[in-house]
């Protein structure tokens, strides 16, 4: 599952209302996680009904075999691609499959002089699939436990950080036709390629057009309490910020900087970016009453 055309839609609705968008967010997160779960349960009674017991030797034979995909291998292990990555600058197949076999044998350690400890603690994982079932002991139950664990955080870390990448060109697109904003007043590049015909999961920069001038803009669905500091957007020549949330800290940075921003969240909302336009000498209509007719009408030509 990716941060589809209709969960696109569904956040710029909820972003030019003023409301929340992150529920979005979290229904993929979650409907992505509990089919991860399901399928991997599916794996372990296959798994239990083929072997013994899931030992360490099982795990690396069934889950951390060489011809898994590298992701897989990681998550397996209890780590995932990004974690490795920023611990050895790389994540080559070959050093996913060894910083995974260290950690996982670690891991067992650990868990294993746990069990050790709390030996009045019993745990017993049942998981019925077609009329079989299998018991997982507390030492089995524990790594499956991790393993699951893992995979929640590597998604929603995953999903947090795409949401406002796929949606930054759609929602900027959307504005400018809201507001009737002519195709030659703005622009679409990749890498400084200036393009027509875009595809949906591609990043892109996004410019507003006046005569010779091009005004590069930003979308940064973050919190109020998020880290970057307008100093960060100006450093990026950035000419208009659109963002969920901005405190006054940031407000008053882009205002001494002369940067055009809209709060989202914030009274009047989406409606600021009319000023926006108009600082920018941009060419545009007034807002149409019926907004959510005119959406539908919109994405209907956006998401072809």
């Amino acid at each position: 599952m990716t941060l589809t055309e209709q969960v696109a839609k569904n956040i710029i609705r909820k972003l030019l209302k003023g409301e929340d968008y992150r529920i979005e967010v979290v229904t993929l997160i979650d409907a992505e996680f509990l089919q991860f779960a399901v399928d991997f349960f599916k794996k372990i009674v296959d798994a239990k009904l083929k072997n013994k017991g899931i030992t360490i030797d099982w795990y690396k034979k069934e889950f951390r075999n060489p011809n898994l995909p590298t992701r897989d291998i990681a998550i397996n292990s209890g780590l995932n691609e990004k974690t490795i990555y920023n611990m050895f600058n790389s994540s080559t197949k070959e050093i996913v499959i060894d910083a995974s076999n260290e950690h996982h044998n670690a891991l067992y350690e650990t868990i294993k002089n746990l069990v050790d400890i709390e030996h009045d603690l019993d745990i017993t994982l049942t998981i019925k699939f077609k009329g079989v079932s299998v018991d997982l002991n507390i030492s089995e139950s524990l790594i499956v436990i991790n393993t699951l664990a893992v995979k929640r955080a590597a998604l929603r870390g995953g999903f947090w950080s795409t949401a406002g990448k796929r949606v930054e060109k759609s929602l900027m697109q959307t504005l400018c036709k809201l507001y009737g904003v002519s195709d030659k007043n703005y622009s679409l590049k990749i890498k400084g390629k200036e393009i027509e015909d875009d595809d949906f999961e591609r990043e892109i920069d996004f410019y507003l057009v006046e005569n010779k001038n091009q005004h590069k803009c930003e979308v940064k669905l973050m919190g109020r309490g998020n880290p970057e500091s307008a100093d960060a957007v100006i450093a990026r020549d950035t000419k208009v910020f659109v963002a969920d949330k901005l405190s006054d800290t940031n407000k008053k940075q882009l205002n001494s900087r002369k940067v055009e921003w809209v709060e989202l969240r914030n009274e009047g909302g989406f409606q600021r970016f009319e000023d926006v336009l108009d600082h920018l000498k941009i060419p545009h209509a007034k807002l149409p009453d019926d907004i959510d007719k005119k959406l539908e009408g919109i994405f209907k030509e956006i998401f072809k």
